[in-house]
């Protein structure tokens, strides 16, 4: 029994690993498609890359200057082989085209939000802006998160990750992040929301989400 209780009391911390090589945990549905997506151009790609490199060893095997002295000097087209490796790759490309362009619709459409959050980035912190929601005073809940420095990190938090004011999102409420910058282009990424966004001073940036999961999601912040 309180072992049970002890897991479902868990709190995940979706942060990348050392010498990670696959991604991390799915949180939304559209990370969980982009994933798909990419376990299914992986699948085609390997295997034409073993097809591509079984007839090139073999032609280099079977067709060399010491089994094949003498070659048909007159063959300098094929009218069906180049049939073939026209048509095929165009069929793979379209195999491929369909779910990535389903995929790209279904990350670009923006449902109705229950929460609108407004984020700019500047140097060297995120100014987030609740907009739904006012204070006593009549104003819009606002606040900066800064990276918490080296020398103050707690067991447990993270190098150049863990901030000291957290981002607060519902689960299972579809989200939308308005993103800009306030004075130099910034990226506003987190993996296991399958996000990344451009923040560009000046202008304004949308992405819609949906947490399926409660814990800590650890993004990632660039600057141009």
């Amino acid at each position: 029994m309180l072992k049970q209780i002890f897991l479902f009391s868990t709190i995940f911390n979706d942060a990348p690993e050392p010498w990670q090589l696959g991604f991390q945990d799915s949180a939304a549905p559209g990370f969980t498609g982009i994933v798909e997506l990419h376990n299914i151009i992986f699948f085609y790609l390997i295997i034409i890359s073993v097809g591509v490199f079984w007839v090139l060893f073999s032609l280099i095997y079977n067709y060399n200057y010491k089994k094949n002295s003498f070659s048909y000097k007159y063959m300098t087209h094929g009218t069906l082989l180049e049939t073939i490796w026209t048509i095929v790759p165009a069929l793979v490309l379209i195999l491929i085209a369909f779910p990535s362009f389903k995929l790209l619709y279904l990350l670009d459409e923006v449902i109705s939000p229950t929460v609108t959050i407004k984020i700019s980035g500047s140097q060297w912190y995120w100014s987030v802006e609740y907009s739904d929601y006012t204070t006593d005073k009549g104003s819009s809940i606002d606040f900066d998160t800064y990276m918490i420095p080296e020398s103050d990190l707690e067991i447990g938090q993270y190098r150049l990750l863990d901030v000291d004011n957290h981002i607060i999102i519902p689960v299972d409420c579809h989200i939308r992040f308005i993103a800009s910058g306030s004075d130099v282009l910034h990226s506003f990424a987190v993996p296991s929301l399958g996000i990344k966004i451009d923040c560009c001073p000046g202008r304004l940036n949308q992405v819609s989400i949906l947490a399926e999961r409660a814990g800590i999601y650890y993004g990632l912040w660039t600057m141009a």
